[in-house]
């Protein structure tokens, strides 16, 4: 498992609900956790890592020794959104880039925990935040759709090189074609969509 970077297709990709919770789904989770820790995340969308389902994991103080501080979102939904705030954010799958984006200050959300039930949250400030981010994500929504056109023109270069890279890598068969990639999606959506 591996974060994949912009302008991966995986990133604008719609993920499917998860049907069926197991062992697999399970394992998937905790491979998501550890990897966020390895790379200083305090979340992880499914999607990131090449899964097409709704899913995302959350621990907003980043540290892997809270571990109470962990949340496992499965088919989260928002409910509801209220005030406005403005803060930086940054992401996994775009290293180095970081920008302005203006979102609701609180939200109540609710998805399935890792147990099967249902789960409902009030969430405020940064925690609200990342879990739009990973929301977002989950609808193939980048933070960077979200920017204001000021801050697309600071952050352009920067989105410029990761497709350079990824347009090499892509080249020289390191990631299989737009078309491979969307068949394997296919292919894992049966798995538990």
């Amino acid at each position: 498992m591996k974060i994949l970077s912009y302008p991966h297709p995986v990133l604008k990709y719609k993920c499917k609900p998860i049907q069926k919770i197991d062992q697999g789904l399970r394992d998937i989770v905790a491979e998501m956790f550890q990897l966020m820790y390895d790379t200083q995340g305090v979340g992880l969308a499914a999607n990131q890592v090449g899964l097409p389902y709704s899913l995302f994991v959350m621990n907003a103080t980043g540290d892997p020794e809270k571990k109470e501080e962990e949340y496992v979102f499965i088919n989260p939904i928002i409910l509801k959104k209220n005030g406005k705030a403005k803060d930086n954010e940054g992401c996994l799958s775009f290293p180095g880039i970081h920008a302005d984006v203006v979102r609701p200050e609180s939200i109540d959300v609710e998805s399935i925990a890792l147990n099967g039930d249902v789960q409902r949250f009030q969430w405020t400030g940064h925690s609200a935040r990342i879990v739009q981010h990973e929301t977002d994500h989950l609808n193939g929504i980048r933070f960077v759709d979200r920017l204001s056109p000021v801050a697309v023109l600071e952050v352009k270069e920067a989105l410029e090189d990761l497709k350079t890279v990824f347009a090499s890598d892509q080249r020289l068969g390191f990631i299989p074609s737009n078309t491979e990639i969307m068949q394997e999606l296919k292919k894992l959506e049966q798995l538990r969509c």
